[in-house]
């Protein structure tokens, strides 16, 4: 199936934006972003004049434990207050198979800016009961956490630190074509 050309809106209520971060060096904790709005124009003629940009209110983190959500949103962390988004803004979308695309963009935590490059693959199109065009996205990225200065660490007695450098960040996005 194409994908028609048009401007898709995420869906927040069918869509995750998570994340998997080791803690302690033995286990994974899980956790995500609920406040998410974004946008998106995709080309069926031409894929590679397709955009995406993502706003996530920082303060929407979850990670199931109210005392870790509280930490990540402090100073140690997110700093919140100060910096209360995470924006993606893409640069480029390039093509790597029938229903894959690579989109690259720049990635703004905590003041920060990094080029970053998330893999996704797309589902649908499909209509919903609606009548809404829908697709699905669905990519993973790894990232170090350090580089948007989210460094806050605690050494471990036995070696090692109790928060892992690299952060597995997963999309699961639903996303919905907007009239023309």
């Amino acid at each position: 199936m194409t994908i028609p050309t048009g401007t898709y809106v995420i869906d927040p209520s069918h869509s995750r934006l998570g994340f998997v971060a080791r803690h302690a060096m033995v286990t994974k904790v899980r956790g995500a972003l609920l406040d998410v709005t974004g946008q998106g124009h995709f080309d069926a003629e031409s894929p590679t004049r397709s955009s995406l940009q993502v706003t996530i209110q920082a303060t929407s983190i979850d990670t199931g434990n109210r005392d870790r959500d509280d930490h990540l949103r402090s100073n140690d962390f997110f700093e919140m207050e100060t910096y209360p988004e995470i924006t993606f803004t893409s640069t480029a979308v390039t093509p790597t198979g029938d229903d894959t695309y690579d989109v690259s963009g720049d990635l703004t935590i905590k003041g920060t800016t990094k080029p970053v490059t998330v893999p996704f693959e797309v589902s649908g199109p499909s209509q919903d009961p609606w009548g809404n065009t829908r697709i699905g996205l669905e990519g993973q990225l790894k990232v170090d956490r350090k580089d948007w200065g989210l460094a806050w660490n605690a050494p471990l007695e036995t070696g090692g630190v109790l928060i892992g450098e690299k952060v597995t960040l997963e999309f699961d996005v639903a996303a919905v074509r907007q009239a023309d």
